[in-house]
């Protein structure tokens, strides 16, 4: 696993190999991430973006956003695997000052005390619902931007909830990914 683009481009991360299953760590693919970020960046919404990396695993995706451009990127998860590979891949980008790790399950997501986040990754465990309840917990906490970008990877494309819109959808192998946009006013 590696960073695709940008500042941090080829730069190996820690990974899990084929994945942690007693950690449900399930990384999203270097192929994956290097097409969703293409697509990403043709809704130019990663320049100086405030980053929310949701079931964060390996923290790879919000690690990817700080390399093209982000401004900061907080990484919830709640497995103590999760949360060593984000600390250690931190550090292997030198990016602590603009990372925050919360080790959190999503349902107890504390309220937001910083900047509200333009770009939202949310990768939870496929067939569980547990995205929508993520995605509440974090509207109502403070965390998403009344437009921002929702990145979901899921094993089903998913319907865009009340208040977003479905931009985009893509499927790689099992891993549906549908990329949604908040409806609500533009907050200066």
């Amino acid at each position: 696993m590696r960073i695709i683009a940008g500042q941090f481009r080829g730069l190996s991360l820690a990974g899990v190999g084929k994945g942690d299953i007693g950690a449900h760590l399930r990384p999203t693919s270097d192929r994956v991430r290097e097409s969703l970020f293409n697509v990403l960046n043709g809704h130019g919404v990663l320049s100086e973006a405030h980053v929310l990396d949701l079931f964060a695993g390996t923290g790879a995706m919000g690690l990817e956003a700080l390399s093209r451009g982000a401004t900061d990127a907080t990484f919830v998860d709640s497995g103590g695997k999760a949360a060593q590979l984000i600390r250690q891949n931190i550090a292997l980008t030198r990016t602590k000052t603009q990372t925050r790790l919360i080790r959190s399950d999503v349902r107890k997501l504390p309220a937001n005390t910083g900047p509200v986040c333009d770009v939202v990754f949310l990768d939870p465990p496929y067939g569980k619902g547990l995205g929508q309840i993520a995605l509440n917990v974090a509207q109502e906490q403070g965390w998403i931007a009344s437009q921002a970008l929702i990145v979901w990877e899921e094993s089903t494309p998913q319907i865009a909830p009340e208040g977003l819109t479905v931009l985009d959808k893509r499927r790689y192998g099992d891993t549906h990914v549908t990329i949604m946009q908040g409806n609500g006013p533009v907050l200066a």
